[in-house]
């Protein structure tokens, strides 16, 4: 039974090689493989996980990139959604978290041999963000230009205090 090398975290990493007695064509084989997969995949958003597991290669499903800030007053989020019409976009908000879902679709139909570079996303998306703090969840606003669209979720301030007063029922 021949087994194979399976590389460290620090030789993905740097690129180098223990051969430790496995003989070079099995090396060149896996350093292949794994090269294929990094250029079909690199921009899914499971593509830096390791390629231990091939379980997580079936999920064909992109993650958004993101960009998470802080106001004093709120929290923005912004993503790229470009090539997906606003109205196909489902996002599903709680007071602490949001999940961004969609789908992007290539209308063309080219051979996989005619690409020289295939870097864009098609299919479907989505990212669950966790957030830092609580937001109000009727005053959260979505707006899409350009293909970037922004989110802007306004923070419960836990510290506002109001008077309320008794009236009596006589």
């Amino acid at each position: 039974m021949i087994r194979k090398h399976k590389r460290s975290f620090f030789e993905r990493l740097t690129g180098t090689i223990n051969t430790n007695g496995l003989e070079d064509e099995m090396i060149e084989e896996e350093n292949a493989r794994e090269e294929k997969e990094t250029r079909n995949i690199s921009v899914r958003g499971d593509a830096q996980k390791p390629a231990e597991s091939g379980d997580w290669l079936e999920n064909d499903e992109g993650q958004l990139t993101v960009d998470v800030y802080q106001t004093p007053a709120e929290i923005i989020i912004k993503t790229m959604v470009a090539g997906v019409k606003p109205d196909t976009l489902d996002l599903q908000i709680s007071r602490d978290m949001i999940t961004i879902k969609g789908s992007r679709h290539n209308s063309n139909e080219i051979r996989e041999d005619d690409y020289f570079y295939q870097e864009l996303f098609w299919g479907t998306f989505s990212r669950t963000i966790l957030l830092p703090a609580e937001i109000d969840i009727e005053g959260a606003e979505a707006t899409e230009e350009h293909g970037l669209l922004t989110l802007r979720l306004p923070k419960i301030d836990k510290d506002k205090k109001t008077k309320i007063r008794v009236r009596s029922t006589k």
